[in-house]
């Protein structure tokens, strides 16, 4: 046995040392006989170490870092390849063994270490992964000497081999080669069998074409890939007869190789279990609580600290000793042109091949409390004539919007019902379980989830392997989870529609739970202190603000009072909590945005109201120890009541001031206060008394700056804008156009000057205005589609993500790298800075344009003065003045023409004496 470990151990030390012993045993020997025999050797030794494997006295061994840490047998640094023994005493095998249990690398082979005699146990690297693992352990004392002596030998004869080659080098007389008569033995007749002759006929082909398209031009024409469905042209495969020729013989070689056997292992597995202990604290009596108090050992070390404990006290009053100043350095130094990882890394992504088939994702929301829950709606890519063509088909198809989680990427975890697709959708800000939505034919449709918000708290657990039961649930929500089918939750409320928009519903907002308004549009106190009202609008024309309480509602007799409660109990998967507006809820004020030029209205589909709640920003410190105590509590719509007839408290700093983005690229600001007409008494919208025709198409993005409640960001067409809320004459910053039309844009929620823009070749472009701003400062392909949507959210301090949507209907979850997702100390002050400074450049444009217009006005009279003088004759006084009131009139009608040219009046005001 211990030949046997010897001579494989030999081969496993190098394939230098292997090779020079088998050229001192076989020097004499070159001929094709010896080299028979040495390849015999070799394969036996590699038979005798695949052998091995299974020998009681090696036992191959899986080493972790931890374990090698533990037993200081570190790879590449305790244990080479040059140096692999290390021997471990059998004491600290047994410790090891006691500590970690059956997690410990040497609980396979216990029974193995009880057993043994000696003290000190060997343990070998197998650095080629001769024995299957990375280390192996010798059994026996006779195994373990053997090998600690093998290196030893192995170097005495290398030094016998280095002699006996000098021997032979001095001794070697060369003979000439002597010419021997080539005797045949048959391979002359193998080399003829082997050659390859031709005894198949050929197949001749004869190709032919027409005589007139000799000598032809070619054409070849371009084809977009946009104008094909999905934008891919696909070139099909086609089968080539020339390789299904079927061989009626083959030649095949094959090589001898070594055995291979398959093993497996299984690592046990402990269930988790719950621990706790309680212990109480050993706290002194009365009586020894004077005693220590009045002792003179306290006392005296009292007053040994006493200097040293004030002044640590006035240190931290002076400076913050805790703070780090290098790391606040580097903040500074990564956030102006670092070379800092600035992309967005690709964290999850979903689709559903069922639901989001043919279909363009139209809005996304994160859960605002739950950890990883993220909600997309999803419309058909069909024009109008389209979606008129296919009415009768599309009935048939389920409009949804799915819930998705971190833990489980492919499949949702809850649907709801909608009865048209839905195009834009919100969670409450004050209960998270009541969303409002818009349907694409302008119904407002109401969702109250409370009964899967546990399924939605569980759905990491539950996607470990952890099945919880569904507490105080009805029957039909257990039977879905039960499924493999998401549980599908349908809709509580649906508007009237005949008192709903005409046109799609392309955004909607709540209005803060702290105002509320009444039908004038006036502001007052929300004694409920939830949000109850929406705002939607549309682009026919109208701005809806929405009541969810509804009004009051006649009293029922008793008998049909009864028979609604046995509906509701008949069907429980109907949510009660707005029943009392499905099919007849109206709006609470309707706004059209007329043009003041003509009878024509504004198109809106993008708003953005100065009071409205930033759902979205959390705190860096998520209490989500609290978050099931906030959630389990019964949802504040469950008391809702119809408005109080009471009179309440008018708030007058609360702005009702709005922009509007358009379908024709205009930014409209208005008004939402209505006023009575004069002629008829009723009330009708005010006019917009700002309008800028900036977007060249239409606006897709109307969002207010987190930090800045006056700072506006528009995108649509091929640029974008921001706006300064109080500045009238336009856009205090308006990139240029670009290649590829922007579809998108969203603030960042982090830092005050960074936002992304989505464009309709799937890329996204970072733009950061204290680097750049005249280019984007990073872009980044996301998708090969446009995309649709882009929605940030703070998860925590370290993680930030962002969610973006594309038209193909896949959401990707990108995570925000350090640099976008964490400000500078200042940066907050110098974006600030930098808009106050755009503002004050944009006053200084429109008084030069103001002194050039006068300068001008002065320059064309004083011309016209000379003339009239140079050819006119000699007139009485009477003239003179006609004339010059003549000059006059006519200097007020340049200066009118001059300054409606410049936009700075309008056509129809009248210039007075005064003015001029």
């Amino acid at each position: 046995m211990s030949k046997n470990l010897i001579s494989s151990k030999s081969s496993l030390k190098s394939p230098k040392g292997s090779a020079k012993k088998q050229k001192g045993e076989n020097k004499a020997k070159e001929s094709s006989k010896g080299k028979r025999k040495q390849i015999d050797k070799k394969d036996e030794e590699v038979n005798l170490s695949m052998a091995s494997i299974g020998h009681p006295e090696i036992f191959p061994l899986v080493f972790t870092t931890q374990t090698q840490e533990i037993f200081n047998c570190r790879v590449d640094e305790d244990v080479t390849e040059e140096n692999r023994f290390k021997l471990i005493k059998k004491e600290d095998i047994i410790e090891d063994l006691k500590t970690r249990a059956a997690v410990s690398d040497f609980h396979p082979v216990k029974k193995v270490v009880l057993e043994y005699p000696g003290e000190e146990l060997l343990v070998v690297f197998d650095a080629e992964l001769q024995y299957g693992q990375n280390f192996y352990l010798v059994a026996t004392e006779e195994a373990k000497e053997n090998l600690l002596k093998l290196p030893e030998t192995a170097e005495e004869e290398e030094k016998e081999d280095d002699e006996n080659k000098e021997g032979t080098l001095e001794e070697y007389v060369y003979k000439p080669p002597v010419c021997k008569p080539w005797v045949s033995l048959g391979s002359e007749k193998e080399v003829e069998e082997e050659s390859v002759k031709d005894s198949v006929s050929k197949i001749k082909y004869l190709i032919s074409r027409v005589r007139r398209k000799f000598g032809a031009p070619i054409t070849f024409t371009d084809k977009n890939a946009s104008s094909v469905k999905d934008s891919y042209i696909e070139c099909t495969s086609y089968q080539d007869k020339t390789f299904s020729i079927k061989l009626l013989e083959k030649d095949v070689g094959a090589q001898i190789v070594p055995k291979v056997r398959e093993n497996s292992t299984q690592t046990k597995w402990t269930y988790p279990k719950n621990a706790a202990t309680q212990y109480f604290p050993r706290e002194f009596s009365d009586e020894e609580k004077e005693e220590s108090l009045s002792s003179e050992k306290l006392k005296e070390f009292i007053t040994s600290v006493f200097l040293r404990m004030e002044i640590a006290l006035q240190q931290n009053e002076i400076m913050n000793v805790f703070f780090d100043d290098w790391k606040a350095l580097a903040e500074d130094e990564s956030s102006y042109g670092g070379k800092s990882d600035v992309y967005l890394k690709e964290y999850q992504s979903f689709t559903d091949l069922h639901y989001l088939k043919d279909r363009t994702i139209s809005c996304v929301c994160w859960h605002p409390n739950i950890y990883g829950i993220i909600a997309e709606s999803a419309t058909e890519r069909l024009s109008y004539e389209e979606r008129v063509n296919l009415s009768g088909k599309l009935l048939l198809q389920k409009s949804v919007i799915l819930f998705w989680s971190f833990s489980d990427p492919l499949h949702p975890l809850l649907m709801l019902e909608c009865p048209e697709d839905i195009y834009c959708f919100q969670f409450s800000p004050s209960d998270p379980n009541i969303i409002a939505g818009g349907c694409i034919n302008g119904q407002v449709v109401l969702w109250d989830i409370s009964q899967y918000e546990e399924k939605l708290q569980n759905a990491k657990a539950s996607a470990g392997g952890i099945k919880k039961t569904a507490v105080n649930l009805p029957s039909f929500i257990q039977a879905q989870q039960s499924g493999t089918e998401p549980p599908l939750a349908r809709y509580c409320a649906v508007s009237s529609i005949e008192y709903s928009h005409k046109a799609i519903i392309t955004d909607i907002q709540w209005l803060p739970d702290y105002f509320e308004v009444n039908r004038m549009g006036t502001t007052f106190e929300n004694r409920a202190e939830i949000c109850v009202q929406l705002v939607t609008c549309s682009p026919d024309c109208s701005i809806l603000f929405w009541d969810i309480r509804g009004t009051k509602l006649p009293v029922q007799p008793l008998s049909d009072k009864v028979k609604e409660d046995k509906i509701i109990d008949v069907l429980p998967d109907f949510p009660a909590t707005f029943k009392h507006l499905d099919l007849t809820w109206k709006p609470l004020i309707k706004i059209n945005l007329c043009k003041s030029d003509t009878s024509v209205d504004y198109s809106p589909v993008r708003i953005s109201l100065r009071e409205q709640h930033y759902h979205y920003k959390t705190p860096d410190k998520v209490q989500s120890l609290n978050k099931r105590e906030v959630l389990a509590k019964e949802s504040p719509y469950m008391e809702i009541s119809v408005p109080s007839g009471k009179i309440l408290r008018a708030l007058e700093n609360i702005s009702t001031n709005f922009f509007v983005g358009t379908e024709d690229g205009e930014i409209v600001y208005s008004d939402w206060k209505m006023e009575r007409d004069s002629d008829s008494g009723r009330l009708i919208s005010q006019k917009p008394s700002q309008t800028h025709a900036i977007h060249d198409g239409i606006v897709h993005t109307v969002q207010r700056s987190p930090f800045f409640k006056d700072i506006i960001l528009s995108v649509g067409g091929w640029n974008f804008a921001i706006w300064k809320e109080g500045v009238t004459s336009g856009p205090i910053l308006q990139s240029s156009c670009s290649a590829v039309r922007y579809t998108v844009g969203h603030w960042s929620l982090t830092r005050p000057g960074v936002f992304f823009i989505g464009r309709e070749d799937g890329n996204i472009d970072i733009w950061d205005l204290l680097e750049k701003t005249h280019e984007p400062s990073q872009f980044q392909s996301i998708s090969i589609s446009m995309i649709t949507c882009i929605r940030p959210w703070i998860a925590s301090a370290k993680h930030h993500f962002l969610a973006v949507s594309d038209d193909s209907g896949v959401l990707h979850v990108l995570e925000i790298s350090w640099t976008l997702s964490h400000p500078s100390s200042n940066e907050h002050a110098s974006v600030l800075h930098y808009f106050e400074r755009e503002v004050k450049y944009l006053e200084y444009y429109e008084q030069r344009q103001e002194f050039r217009a006068k300068e001008r006005i002065e320059m064309e009279l004083e011309a016209q003065r000379k003339k009239t003088t140079a050819t006119a004759p000699q007139k009485s006084r009477e003239q003179m003045e006609e004339q010059e009131n003549m000059d006059y009139m006519e200097f007020l009608d340049i200066e009118k023409k001059i300054l409606t040219d410049l936009g700075l009046v309008k056509g129809s005001e009248v210039f007075s004496s005064s003015d001029a």
